[in-house]
């Protein structure tokens, strides 16, 4: 499972966790054995406290969701899942299912770095080039334009008015860069401040769809697992629900459970309530008619997890050339505004 710490783990330790364990759930195995031989195999010594917590705590209760909470380690979704694999009595399938979500949450997050460090780069670059002009540069033209028996006007003088302001605050950006920088580890690096960065996530238009299309694959995934126990439709529902983090989808979720409760079919009620519509809503019909709703919604699942990973991948893609070509019209334009009228000045000397 690699090194843990008491920070949450990491999605290639939790998706290394989730295979060992279904591996031996498999193989027949208990939960409690699997705890025991992994915490033997690890060499690290954190590594093995967590475990070891977890397997006194299992061992006392034989309740494995509650002991994986106890460690405080292991993420809410994860924890949910195990929840309903464990009263489903579908542990296996759902370790299986983590451990590919996991490794497929690690290579999008490997992806995404990869792909934004680059621009970041380049923009920190840009940026400082763009600085060094407008604080540096500019005077000396400003000089140059006096000795000649002009001036600088129209966007030159704006640009270096600009400058001159940085240059006599600088004491007051470099402290709203540093609050700044501390802003963006409180929202990538805390719990409430994940929270409220994924709040914002939602609101805005070209991140809505990613989250929107994530919550909806979460609770296909747990729909198909409980299905596939034997468990109610408005079990599985409420299980389900809990997979999600969008109020907006667990307020349809209720909804569905009111119709189904009422007698709607669950394919006419998961459309009533808007969670699935036009193909997926087929789909559903199709499997509930030939009874195999639970594969149905595993390619449900798979399909939007699918759509969230598209996404995602679309937006960083665009977002490299982007802003390369907005940084670059921005140092043309500073030097163009102050290079054109000297050469202009220069042409009539000559």
């Amino acid at each position: 499972m690699g090194q843990i710490s008491r920070k949450p783990l990491k999605d290639k330790e939790l998706a290394s966790f989730c295979e060992q364990m279904a591996m031996m759930l498999t193989a027949g195995i208990s939960s409690l054995e699997g705890i025991s031989i992994l915490k033997e195999s690890l060499a690290d010594a954190e590594g093995r406290a967590i475990l070891e917590e977890a397997y006194e705590e299992l061992e006392m209760t034989g309740n494995l969701h509650g002991a994986l909470v106890k460690t405080g380690v292991f993420p809410q979704y994860f924890l949910n899942l195990t929840e309903i694999g464990e009263r489903a009595g579908r542990l296996d399938e759902v370790f299986s299912s983590l451990a590919v979500y996991y490794d497929r949450q690690d290579a999008l997050s490997k992806s995404i770095k990869s792909a934004v460090t680059y621009p970041c780069i380049m923009i920190g670059m840009m940026l400082a080039v763009i600085l060094v002009l407008v604080i540096r540069v500019m005077p000396i033209f400003s000089r140059v334009y006096e000795q000649l028996g002009t001036e600088m006007s129209g966007v030159s003088r704006s640009i270096m008015n600009v400058g001159t302001w940085l240059g006599r605050y600088s004491l007051v950006i470099l402290a709203l860069a540093v609050v700044l920088v501390i802003l963006v580890l409180y929202l990538t690096r805390t719990k409430n401040g994940k929270q409220k960065l994924t709040a914002m996530g939602r609101r805005l238009p070209f991140t809505k769809g990613i989250y929107e299309a994530t919550a909806l694959s979460r609770f296909a995934d747990g729909m198909a697992i409980t299905l596939k126990s034997g468990l109610d439709s408005d079990e599985g529902l409420e299980l389900s629900g809990k997979l999600t983090d969008s109020q907006s989808l667990r307020e349809k979720i209720e909804a569905c459970r009111e119709k189904t409760a009422e007698g709607m079919e669950l394919g006419v009620a998961f459309k009533e309530a808007g969670i699935f519509s036009g193909l997926h809503a087929r789909m559903i019909n199709v499997g509930i008619l030939s009874g195999s709703l639970d594969q149905v919604m595993e390619r449900v699942a798979e399909q939007y997890a699918q759509e969230a990973d598209d996404r995602i991948s679309r937006t960083v893609s665009r977002l490299e050339p982007t802003l390369v070509a907005v940084m670059s019209i921005l140092v043309g334009m500073i030097l163009l505004s102050v290079m054109l009228p000297l050469m202009g000045i220069m042409s009539g000397i000559g």
